[in-house]
């Protein structure tokens, strides 16, 4: 457990601490020119304050979830560097698949506070870092090309960019699959077969978290309730972890 302790230092809570003060001051910064450049062309001062009011109401319960990634990931990767991933430019889906195949990379038994090790923790950090940074560069050079494509009506009058939300929902289709694929595949080929928690656990985990996901995709597309998308991943990530507690009192 030193090298948690080592995780937890000052030093890496005064380290992440500033880049995450500098990433906020940055927001609001930026925050306050759009409220006074929205002040400029005339536009109603009530209703943008009950913009912002609105719009930090709305994300207060989404950010559950991250809050939830940053305790999952500090068991073994400290607070501080779960805090800084998941601020300023992570997402929860993929820092935590990163860093678990990251793990198993560098021969660790997943994400284990015990077997974490400094060169362990130092290749998680470099592959989490390298991986997420190629969106910002390729935003420098081609994002301008990209928005013009979004702005271009299509033939039919559609707006253009339909291939990115479709190569989007087919790489999580993939990942979805991927990791479903290999507790199924555990559970056909005999390992752990009569395990509750070593084979059934994460697939009934799964079809909770997948049910509660799409009772809110029902509500935001059938009942025009299309709020209750804030809170989707969120109250899906709530449903299967409690799931998870209780089934495994089963």
């Amino acid at each position: 457990m030193e090298i948690l302790s080592r995780l937890n230092s000052p030093a890496m809570y005064l380290i992440c601490g500033a880049i995450i003060l500098f990433v906020a001051l940055v927001c609001v910064f930026f925050m306050i020119r759009a409220y006074r450049a929205g002040a400029a062309i005339g536009m109603d001062k009530t209703k943008m304050k009950r913009t912002i009011t609105a719009s930090a109401t709305f994300a207060a319960l989404p950010s559950v979830g991250i809050l939830l990634g940053v305790i999952a990931l500090s068991g073994s990767l400290g607070t501080p560097w779960s805090w800084l991933r998941l601020s300023v430019i992570g997402a929860l889906h993929y820092e935590t698949q990163v860093a678990e195949a990251a793990a198993e990379a560098v021969g660790l038994p997943g994400l284990s506070a015990s077997a974490m090790t400094a060169q362990a923790f130092t290749t998680i950090a470099l592959l989490m870092g390298v991986c997420i940074m190629w969106g910002m560069v390729f935003s420098i050079f081609f994002n301008k090309k990209y928005l013009s494509r979004l702005k271009a009506p299509k033939k039919n009058g559609a707006a253009g960019g339909g291939f990115g939300d479709t190569a989007m929902t087919a790489m999580f289709i993939g990942l979805v699959s991927a990791y479903i694929g290999s507790y199924i595949g555990a559970l056909v080929s005999g390992a752990g077969r009569f395990t509750f928690a070593g084979s059934w656990m994460p697939l009934a985990v799964v079809a909770v978290s997948a049910a509660v996901m799409a009772a809110f995709v029902w509500l935001a597309e059938k009942k025009n309730a299309a709020w209750v998308d804030n809170f989707s991943v969120a109250g899906s990530m709530l449903a299967g972890m409690a799931a998870a507690v209780l089934l495994r009192g089963v």
